[in-house]
């Protein structure tokens, strides 16, 4: 039986008064502790809360002094207790936000060596919320991929842009709108198509979705609809973009990318019906699906195929000639899909989808019933900085800033990480590297949370292949500033050498 755990209250005058000794945070109980064995105890029960998912990756702890008063014990025991958590890589102080969960336990597992080791469970698992959990982590320094540099948003071209649409918007204007689109801003896409993509469109063939993932939705409807279950991807490619697939219902058959980009050989050998790629930039790779490759992919298509093209960071160039779009070659048998995630914020939540005509109505359709459209005044902002040339500048500006944080990991790579493959210099928001390893050598899972517990973000490379690989990561470079950059290769270096001492 535990003891009890009140004691007479203090000051009371009522001698029989009680006050309750514990916290309602995980109901602990002092009174449970071992005689001399309190900061132990107190480790193992949040151990236990991290393992079982009552504090999850990215949930907070309270104050060292708030439990310790709650607990009627010395800070000293709770702060113990968190120092012995954050040795262990499960917890991690982030300065005014507190002290998180930053990694959960996995059952261990033999190395190389024949010791046990801890897994790292957020990487092992890379569930549908394995990348929204890490993208909320707070951490030290962010080198996801995927995201652009969001301090250069142009927010005085934005709110100027902004002002002009509320100065000519009608009462009528605030009202639900068009599923397909504010005819303003498809018109804007049409044109900024034509002069970024080189494809030729009419504003009636455009539909504005909610990014590019809306728009894989709305396609696996309807490829549902035409009995079309089992979808290619490349092999590496995008997690979230085969989940979002796979979500829907969809079988994902997996076709490998080499320096020519998708193998379209194994794509007709697969049996598929449609098949969704990123030919201008593949990710992760970055590498370009070459001439003879896209002859190969457009026969295919006019065989019946159904190609679903994602322009993934088709703008961010830096190295390499501009890249035309497969849509500018087939118009009538490519769905096309861009959005400004990558071009200005992600948060915008505004994307652009091109179907065959045949498939228009059905597309619209599928958009109304998802959410009657896209809010209205930001289509209009958005309309306005395209046809101002506002976009343009600053895809510029961007490129230039881009470049230069591309070199300064390029720098850091060469003096912290010079083992290390680099893939997809050319072009986009992130290059990926791959490690000479023999097979169990190491895992990047592991490199992955071995960064994460020194504060650095990062996506193992195993997260976007379906087949087995080499050990690599994917680093995005265009968030952050420069000394971010270096100061997080030098901590991925040291972690590299703490797991694989001879890469």
């Amino acid at each position: 039986m535990g003891r009890s755990t009140e004691h007479p209250g203090k000051g009371s005058k009522n001698p029989y008064a009680t006050v309750a000794v514990g916290s309602d945070f995980l109901q602990l109980d002092i009174g449970q502790a071992p005689p001399g064995g309190r900061t132990a105890w107190l480790a193992g029960r949040l151990r236990s809360a991290i393992a079982d998912g009552r504090l999850p990756v990215g949930a907070r702890l309270p104050a060292s002094r708030v439990l310790a008063e709650e607990l009627c014990v010395t800070r000293g025991v709770v702060t113990e207790a968190y120092r012995r958590l954050a040795e262990s890589g499960q917890i991690a102080g982030r300065g005014r936000r507190g002290t998180v969960v930053v990694a959960a336990p996995a059952a261990p597992r033999p190395r190389a060596d024949g010791r046990a080791e801890p897994g790292p469970a957020l990487f092992d698992s890379p569930n549908e919320g394995a990348v929204d959990v890490l993208r909320t982590l707070p951490c030290r320094i962010d080198l996801s991929p995927g995201v652009p540099d969001l301090a250069a948003f142009p927010r005085t071209a934005w709110l100027r842009a902004e002002r002009a649409v509320l100065a000519g918007v009608t009462p009528g204007d605030f009202g639900y709108g068009d599923p397909q689109g504010a005819p303003a801003l498809r018109r804007a896409v049409v044109g900024w198509l034509a002069r970024n993509r080189g494809i030729r469109a009419d504003p009636d063939e455009v539909v504005v979705v909610a990014g590019v993932a809306q728009a894989l939705s709305l396609l696996g409807q309807l490829l549902r609809a035409d009995g079309i279950r089992r979808i290619a991807v490349e092999d590496p490619g995008s997690l979230g973009a085969r989940q979002q697939l796979e979500y829907g219902g969809h079988t994902i058959v997996p076709v490998p990318v080499d320096a020519g980009g998708l193998d379209v050989g194994a794509l007709r050998a697969s049996g598929v019906g449609a098949v969704l790629l990123t030919p201008a930039h593949q990710f992760p790779t970055g590498v370009v699906l070459d001439g003879e490759r896209r002859r190969e992919l457009l026969s295919w298509a006019a065989d019946g195929g159904v190609v679903i093209e994602d322009d993934y960071d088709a703008e961010h160039r830096y190295d390499r000639p501009p890249v035309p779009a497969l849509r500018s070659l087939l118009p009538d048998g490519v769905c096309y899909a861009g959005s400004v995630s990558k071009l200005l914020a992600p948060a915008l939540r505004v994307g652009w989808l091109l179907v065959p005509p045949d498939r228009l109505d059905a597309v619209v359709t599928a958009k109304r019933y998802a959410d009657l459209g896209n809010g209205i005044l930001t289509q209009l902002i958005l309309a306005r900085l395209m046809d101002s040339g506002e976009l343009e500048r600053h895809l510029r500006h961007v490129r230039q800033r881009h470049r230069r944080r591309r070199d300064v990991m390029l720098r850091a790579m060469e003096r912290h990480l010079p083992g290390a493959r680099v893939h997809g210099a050319a072009a986009g928001l992130h290059l990926m590297v791959t490690f000479d390893a023999p097979s169990g050598d190491f895992r990047d899972t592991d490199l992955a949370a071995a960064a994460l517990t020194r504060g650095i973000k990062v996506h193992p490379l195993s997260w976007h292949r379906i087949s087995p690989g080499p050990p690599g990561l994917v680093l995005g470079y265009a968030a952050g500033p420069a000394h971010e950059i270096d100061e997080g290769i030098a901590v991925i270096g040291e972690a590299l050498r703490t797991l694989h001492p001879s890469g």
